[in-house]
């Protein structure tokens, strides 16, 4: 007998679904209006639509360049453009639809460092979560030049501004699907985890309870210098001139294709003695503008910004393995890495001797690997675990250490591999570039304490280790042993601390 198929009513009309392994799901409902045309650049319109939305099936996603051929890559960030109008949607997992449940809510934003990415990457399955009695949202949003290129004439970080407004429907509209818009975690990873450090330096109190931040560093903003460089390749290779006046009347792939020339080509973002924060990996990133982003999250978090929001922050062991794999670059050597890590320290001799007596690495790669790692993720979610410690809502911190097998064990514990185990979907989805298999045990085991540290989280804000406090910071190992261990320096973990 066929299940039956769930309806919701929220505040546009009805939704339909469906039922899938005893859990029903919503997919491709708007949370805002399509953003075409001029409106690509302008802040999210309320959503137009009414009578009933069919939510059987996955919609479209934002407009980005794709990821050639099957990769670790396309695995976390999804199978890329799928074109429509009506992208800026939310999709739902939930074991117990209809208001009266209310369930805690874990809301999803995606990675792809800020040029792609898609919430319906099958990654995301909220299915675990669901079966563990967590809704499950997981956003779209814009990305790329749409989303996060600078431009004058319209406003910074619109991306942000989406994910704002869909955090506003999951506020109005959960409790619909079973949820407690009062228990709201919001959870990113990677670019979707600096937006998680934006929303909690400046969102408006109330849309979130708690929040996860998985791989975001401290989420350091571009100045508006540096993101004009950025503007000004996309314009050059556009020949028009770099405003959104001039952008808005450009079809989506002009717009795709030029940011894929520049991505190839990408500009030098360390300007006016300001380094790139971004290490080169995207020529894209929050920006601030005084209004949506004010500064860096760090600092507003330490004055107390998210002091009523409880936190969960933590990175991978070898972040940085995942590019060196995956990005058409030259193979480091012992010529080119003084060269690449001058690009983050003046000193760069005194830095990679400094890893090499510690014992980060041999092979250049590994030194450059171990080095960057530390640059843009270890020390910075350091600094910001510091900044929200002193304050009463509470701070757990974790390291995932758990390494891969693939690429003859060169993967390692790199960028994203924890997200998998937190969704627990190893059997659910192909991850095989990522060195996963659905039969093995101890991933399958690991799979299991991580997904239930999520939902415990989630669910009572505890995710069952100490706290991280100013004097005991600890960390929790993420891996088979799954031991805590106070940071070495009783601040912030790498060698790089030492010699910055």
């Amino acid at each position: 007998m066929a299940a039956v198929e769930p309806i919701v009513r929220i505040t546009q009309g009805t939704v339909r679904g469906r039922v899938r392994e005893g859990v029903a799901v919503f997919t491709g409902v708007p949370y805002a209006a399509g953003p075409t045309g001029a409106a690509r650049f302008a802040p999210p319109a309320p959503p137009t639509w009414r009578g009933e939305w069919d939510a059987r099936e996955p919609g479209p996603s934002a407009p980005q360049v794709g990821e050639p051929g099957r990769s670790p890559l396309q695995d976390l960030m999804g199978e890329g453009w799928l074109p429509g109008a009506e992208y800026l949607t939310a999709n739902v997992w939930t074991p117990s639809p209809g208001p009266g449940a209310r369930l805690p809510v874990l809301v999803y934003l995606h990675g792809g460092a800020f040029v792609g990415g898609r919430a319906t990457a099958g990654l995301y399955d909220g299915t675990s979560f669901a079966l563990d009695g967590v809704v499950l949202v997981s956003l779209n949003y814009r990305v790329g030049v749409a989303g996060y290129v600078d431009l004058p004439g319209a406003p910074a970080n619109r991306g942000l501004l989406d994910q704002l407004a869909g955090l506003r429907w999951v506020r109005d509209n959960v409790a619909a699907f079973g949820g407690d818009p009062d228990r709201v975690t919001v959870f990113g990873e990677s670019s979707g985890a600096a937006s998680v450090c934006a929303l909690l330096a400046w969102a408006p109190r109330g849309l979130f309870r708690r929040a996860i931040s998985a791989s975001g560093g401290g989420s350091q903003s571009l100045t508006p210098t540096q993101a004009s460089a950025t503007t000004r390749a996309l314009a050059a290779h556009l020949g028009v001139p770099p405003t959104a006046e001039a952008f808005a009347p450009l079809p989506d792939r002009a717009l795709v294709n030029a940011l894929a020339h520049v991505l190839a080509e990408p500009p030098n973002l360390t300007v006016a003695g300001v380094r790139d924060p971004l290490m080169g990996l995207t020529p894209l990133g929050l920006v601030i503008d005084g209004d949506s982003v004010r500064g860096q999250p760090e600092d507003a978090i330490r004055a107390g910004a998210a002091a009523d929001v409880t936190l969960l922050l933590g990175n991978t062991a070898d972040e940085l393995n995942l590019f060196q794999l995956t990005r058409a670059a030259p193979p480091v050597d012992a010529r080119s890495l003084p060269l690449l890590v001058s690009h983050l320290h003046p000193d760069p001799a005194r830095v990679i001797a400094a890893y090499e007596a510690a014992g980060r690495g041999t092979t250049p790669a590994e030194l450059l690997s171990a080095i960057g790692t530390d640059y843009l993720f270890a020390v910075l979610t350091a600094r910001l675990a510091d900044a929200h410690a002193p304050h009463p809502a509470g701070t757990w911190r974790y390291e995932f250490t758990w390494r891969s097998p693939a690429f003859d064990g060169l993967l390692g514990a790199c960028h994203g591999l924890d997200l998998p185990f937190a969704f627990a979907n190893l059997s659910r989805v192909d991850l095989h570039t990522l060195g996963l298999v659905p039969d093995a045990t101890e991933p399958r085991e690991l799979a299991r304490r991580t997904h239930a540290t999520w939902v415990a989280f989630t669910t009572t804000g505890d995710p069952g280790w100490p706290r991280y406090t100013p004097d005991r910071p600890t960390v929790q190992r993420l891996d088979s042993a799954w031991l805590p261990t106070e940071s070495a320096d009783g601040a912030e973990r790498g060698v790089w601390v030492g010699v910055r």
